[in-house]
């Protein structure tokens, strides 16, 4: 039986689910979480699971958590956190915003196939990809797709 591809949700992925301020987003991820979800092996890290920790609204933030509770869950380890480094450090990533290299990171360091976010100001970019897949191969790692959920 031929395994399923692995994609990584960052945490705009299950949070959209519930935001009902972008009713056109909103729609398209419950259609990704039936429709695409289905045929990926989905998984998140522990970052993820802080984030959704966040959320300021209880009932929010326990229906995201219920949305995640049976995906795998990936640690931020040191080779993660080392090349997370290296993205911010090559100016793929702005400083302020490590989390999104963090997320990056544990992804490739897992091998993981796809990553999935509606984050269009510092991940789903041309330029991201392109970079992050450069020092990826410079480092011996295997490139990524970064998508927003409707591509996939």
């Amino acid at each position: 039986m031929m395994t399923k591809p692995k994609v990584y949700l960052d945490t705009t992925v299950p949070s959209a689910y519930y935001d009902d301020r972008t009713p056109d987003r909103q729609r398209l991820t419950r259609q990704f979480w039936t429709e695409s979800l289905p045929n990926f092996e989905v998984v998140i890290s522990t970052i993820v699971l802080m984030e959704i920790l966040d959320t300021q609204d209880a009932e929010r933030r326990d229906n995201i958590k219920g949305l995640v509770d049976t995906f795998e869950v990936l640690d931020f380890d040191e080779e993660a956190y080392e090349l997370a480094q290296e993205y911010v450090k090559r100016g793929i990533f702005p400083e302020k915003y490590t989390s999104d290299a963090n997320h990056v990171a544990i992804a490739v360091v897992n091998g993981i196939g796809y990553f999935a976010s509606w984050n269009f100001k510092h991940v789903v970019k041309v330029n991201t990809r392109r970079k992050v897949n450069l020092v990826n191969a410079l480092l011996e790692f295997q490139p990524i797709e970064i998508i927003a959920p409707p591509e996939l």
